[in-house]
């Protein structure tokens, strides 16, 4: 069995922000050579996500508007985790919700994805350089 594992980097310069990283990824799949295993993407940060789902403006929208309304950024006082000296007390909330990793199938050397399905990075608490692990495991 092969292994290979890389990190991505991504700065978002505004606090909240969806990127869609399917080409880094798909990169990492042809550079690891693997066409049949499984390839984990994951946030390596506690104020972000990577998650699958439709690449389409709209639900982006939706997301930010759910996730403000789930775990709003003000007030800051409403967060136990801000008495520490930090603000982002909303954005370790909106990160659970948003998941850490995906599992994606590699199938013919390909990710193995369903209609319309694409990676985001989700970023909840930005403005510095965060990293995102790829590993793919397989022949």
């Amino acid at each position: 069995m092969k292994t290979y594992r890389k990190e991505l980097w991504f700065e978002i310069p505004s606090r909240r922000g969806f990127l869609n990283i399917t080409a880094q990824v798909e990169t990492c799949l042809l550079e690891s050579g693997i066409r049949e295993g499984l390839l984990l993407c994951n946030a390596m940060h506690i104020t972000s996500s990577v998650f699958i789902n439709d690449d389409e403006q709209g639900l982006h929208q939706d997301f930010e508007r759910w996730l403000e309304q789930l775990a709003p950024h003000e007030p800051r006082t409403l967060y136990q985790h801000n008495r520490t000296g930090e603000d982002n007390g909303d954005a370790h909330l909106k990160r659970t919700v948003m998941g850490r990793e995906v599992v994606v199938a590699v199938t013919d050397g390909r990710l193995d994805f369903g209609p319309w399905e694409q990676i985001f990075y989700g970023e909840f608490d930005g403005r510095r350089r965060k990293r995102v692990l790829v590993k793919i495991i397989g022949e």
